[in-house]
């Protein structure tokens, strides 16, 4: 029988010693936020605040909305009494300024619609007599709406009959002009969700494969889009191939954003994306609610972010061929530009890679 002190026989715990006291409290917060318990209690916190931010961010934005500033063209009789009667009369109905700007013929005036300098025409003719108010569909259903709405009731009110038309109609198969908002919304979500799969599902992309394989399902999913939308669905006739690669631009601006927040907050890169690409970017992007009728500060900002540049090249390349600006499109490539520069700059923060060592053969 071997004895106590044999060396090899094992020594019973102390029945008072490190493992028999109760953990202290510095030790429980450290097992604590070692745990997966720590990051979702976190994330309960997070998605009711953004679950909150989300319905505040688009009910403020588009349940109702209010018209503010918005341009319209005048021609005619500059001068006339009854001509600044029915424009008092105008904003007073629609409880906003119109920014009036004088163009010396209808032609010019038609001009300032269709580069998207104007969203209505106010034909002043007669000495004031009468009025012919040209609207844009197109420019902006909701702004549209509002002008069509307070037309008769003006009319009744100063005695001024008034002719109203629709210079720009929408499609057939898009009567509420909200098509291009859904696609651009599609192009905008699959594009930061895309990253995100890429971030799970191919963690070891090194930084140029993760940039190209971006690039293609960018070039895949905005194509499918468009081809969906046109050939299947007959929502819209799109000029194809431009449709397409503005689809494509915002897919991969938004798919390069999300990487660029990865490499800086990791784990937490969906909040930082998901506020700026959906509770600001798409509420502000001016396709369900024109920006004239959004609040001032939303509807300039939103020029200026990912949903709103693809909202506007779009909604150019359908409704106003051969008026395209440059301005959204350069605004989508300086998103995709600096996200893409931040990333490969620090990419070595980037939580995924394999790095570029050659593999060792396995050890016999």
């Amino acid at each position: 029988m071997s004895s106590l002190s044999d060396p090899e026989q094992p020594r019973p715990h102390p029945p008072h010693g490190e493992h028999g006291r109760p953990p202290s409290g510095a030790e429980r917060w450290a097992s604590y936020k070692k745990s997966p318990f720590l990051p979702a209690c976190v994330l309960i916190f997070i998605l009711a605040a953004a679950a909150a931010l989300f319905a505040a961010s688009y009910t403020y934005s588009m349940a109702n909305p209010t018209p503010h500033d918005i341009p319209t063209a005048v021609t005619g009789e500059p001068d006339a009494a009854r001509r600044s009667a029915f424009v008092g009369a105008m904003e007073k109905a629609l409880d906003a300024q119109l920014d009036l700007k004088h163009y010396a013929t209808r032609a010019d005036a038609r001009q300032a619609i269709d580069e998207q300098r104007a969203f209505a025409v106010l034909d002043v003719r007669d000495k004031g007599a009468r009025v012919e108010l040209d609207l844009s569909s197109a420019s902006g259903v909701s702004v549209a709406q509002v002008f069509q709405e307070a037309a008769p009731v003006v009319s009744k009110k100063t005695g001024v009959p008034v002719t109203v038309k629709d210079l720009n109609p929408l499609q057939k198969g898009d009567p509420r002009g909200l098509a291009i908002f859904y696609i651009s919304l599609a192009a905008v979500i699959i594009g930061f969700v895309g990253a995100i799969q890429l971030s799970v599902h191919a963690r070891g992309l090194n930084p140029a494969e993760r940039i190209a394989f971006t690039i293609v399902y960018a070039l895949f999913g905005g194509f499918a889009v468009a081809a969906v939308v046109d050939w299947g669905l007959g929502a819209l006739d799109l000029p194809f191939v431009e449709s397409w690669l503005i689809l494509a631009l915002t897919m991969f601006s938004c798919g390069m954003v999300f990487t660029m927040f990865n490499t800086f907050f990791h784990r937490w890169a969906m909040i930082p994306t998901w506020g700026l690409l959906v509770l600001v970017g798409n509420p502000a992007s001016g396709g369900a609610v024109a920006p004239p009728l959004l609040p001032t500060f939303l509807g300039r900002l939103g020029q200026w972010l990912p949903p709103g540049a693809s909202v506007n090249a779009q909604h150019t390349a359908v409704y106003f061929q051969g008026h395209q600006h440059a301005f959204p499109f350069l605004v989508l490539a300086g998103w995709a530009v600096v996200s893409s520069g931040l990333f490969w700059f620090w990419r070595h923060k980037h939580p995924g890679g394999r790095g570029t060592q050659p593999l060792h053969a396995a050890a016999v």
